[in-house]
């Protein structure tokens, strides 16, 4: 009787905390891979390219890429000596650091080795910062947040039109077999999220997936090629291309662009948490960032880049109803292995990106659904203000999805600051916040959590 007290009496495990069993955790780990994959290879394939590297070292950079993606998202979710925030986040190399990267690395005298460099100082900075940069959560009421996760949402969503036309730079883009695929996934999908049940329903966005590469290899849309040459273990060194090089002006280069990626970060964390009904405070934030700082710090060790929290992956989260950061540690476990054995990394990169399209529109939608109901909890009657913050804020983030040349009459040491719609959404929503709303104290996350509610809460 004694037990069966003490049993009741224990407290229940936040769905966050939840070990699933390991088969359910492999499913949804490999579905979380699957959906961030095009993104983590993407942007060593341009670095590589725009260096001119050859194909045996742009394939290094992807190995190194994913594994040390993989070790990022161990620390972001398992959390160790104040890193990490605890919550189901995979990590990827951000794209802003893509064209500051290539200025870098493309400047008479300078090259890889000095991103490389820049990486190693700017994550370090990162991880000194951090706490301070999270202080600028009280500057996050649920008018500037909702505004911030919507903008996230919209943006991304370009990234899913793209995929689903075949692919930035792809020639034959729009192809009406790419569009068919893609719809024909996003049909997939929604039937398993609407008649799925139980676990089935968890794992609609990759059977989704999978439908979509047998139908695309059916049709002959799917290349293996280098499969067969690839080896099956290759140990990532670090410094494998010397020792790193330090500029001044690319570490000030790289700098700004993990503040840039903080801003982002932060927008991503309060996501998450409000998706999994465990709002994000101040030493959340500190423990996300410096895993931000951390992360490039140890991309650069290990011969990669920055690396950020990969929104397509909190859409997911949204998706699929799992709250558990177990998932995304079985994932970081999965994407260390593919970097380590370049021929299953081959396997899993020969799934189109047309075929990613459908679902990326309902990963990216969920994002920004999260944002507008977060912004439903908020006064628009008897408070007018908030339609203004929300509406210009709006607009502002949408210029450069918009209009790609808008700012391109302005200097392009800028173009880290301007071509980012979060960044731009998220300080206007500040200020106009500021100046119709006045600043507050710091925001009550217990206020947050009463009025934002998940349909997982």
């Amino acid at each position: 009787m004694r037990n069966a007290t003490a049993m009741t009496d224990s407290p229940a495990v936040d769905p966050v905390d939840q070990k699933l069993p390991f088969g359910q955790l492999l499913v949804l780990g490999i579905q979380h891979v699957l959906v961030m994959y095009a993104g983590a290879i993407t942007v060593p394939l341009i670095i590589g390219g725009a260096l001119k590297l050859p194909p045996e070292q742009i394939a290094f950079l992807i190995n190194a890429d994913l594994f040390a993606s993989g070790i990022a998202t161990l620390i972001q979710t398992v959390g160790i000596f104040g890193f990490g925030i605890r919550l189901p986040v995979m990590m990827g190399v951000t794209f802003a650091a893509v064209g500051p990267m290539i200025a870098i690395g493309t400047t008479p005298g300078l090259g890889i080795l000095d991103i490389f460099g820049a990486g190693l100082v700017a994550g370090a900075i990162g991880m000194i910062i951090a706490p301070f940069v999270s202080r600028l959560i009280a500057w996050f009421p649920p008018v500037v947040t909702g505004t911030v996760i919507t903008v996230i949402g919209v943006t991304l969503m370009e990234v899913a039109i793209n995929w689903a036309g075949g692919g930035v730079g792809n020639p034959h883009f729009g192809n009406p077999v790419y569009l068919g695929v893609s719809f024909a996934v996003l049909v997939f999908i929604v039937a398993f999220m609407r008649f799925g049940s139980g676990f089935i329903g968890r794992i609609a966005v990759l059977l989704g997936i999978l439908f979509g590469f047998i139908v695309a290899a059916l049709l002959g849309k799917v290349s293996l090629a280098g499969v067969d040459s690839a080896p099956w273990l290759a140990v990532v060194m670090p410094f494998h291309f010397g020792w790193p090089h330090f500029n001044v002006s690319a570490i000030i280069a790289m700098t700004i662009v993990l503040l840039v990626t903080y801003i982002e970060s932060t927008g991503m964390f309060l996501a998450v948490g409000e998706i999994v009904g465990r709002p994000v405070d101040s030493k959340a934030l500190t423990r996300g960032l410096r895993t931000d700082g951390i992360g490039t710090f140890i991309g650069a060790v290990f011969n990669t880049f920055p690396y950020t929290s990969y929104s397509q992956n909190v859409g997911l989260v949204g998706v699929t109803g799992v709250r558990s950061r177990w998932v995304c540690v079985t994932g970081a476990v999965i994407l260390i292995v593919l970097g380590l054995v370049p021929k299953m990394a081959i396997v899993v990169a020969a799934v189109p990106q047309f075929v990613l399209g459908g679902a990326g529109i309902v990963m990216f939608g969920m994002v920004a659904a999260t944002g507008i109901k977060i912004l439903a909890g908020n006064d628009f009657v008897g408070n007018r203000n908030n339609l203004y913050v929300v509406a210009i804020s709006l607009g502002i983030g949408l210029i450069p999805m918009v209009s790609k040349q808008f700012f391109s009459a302005l200097p392009v040491e800028l173009a880290p600051l301007l071509h980012s719609g979060i960044l731009l959404a998220s300080v206007s929503a500040v200020v106009l916040n500021m100046i119709f709303n006045g600043v507050r104290s710091p925001r009550d996350s217990r206020v947050i959590s009463t009025a934002i509610k998940t349909e997982n809460s």
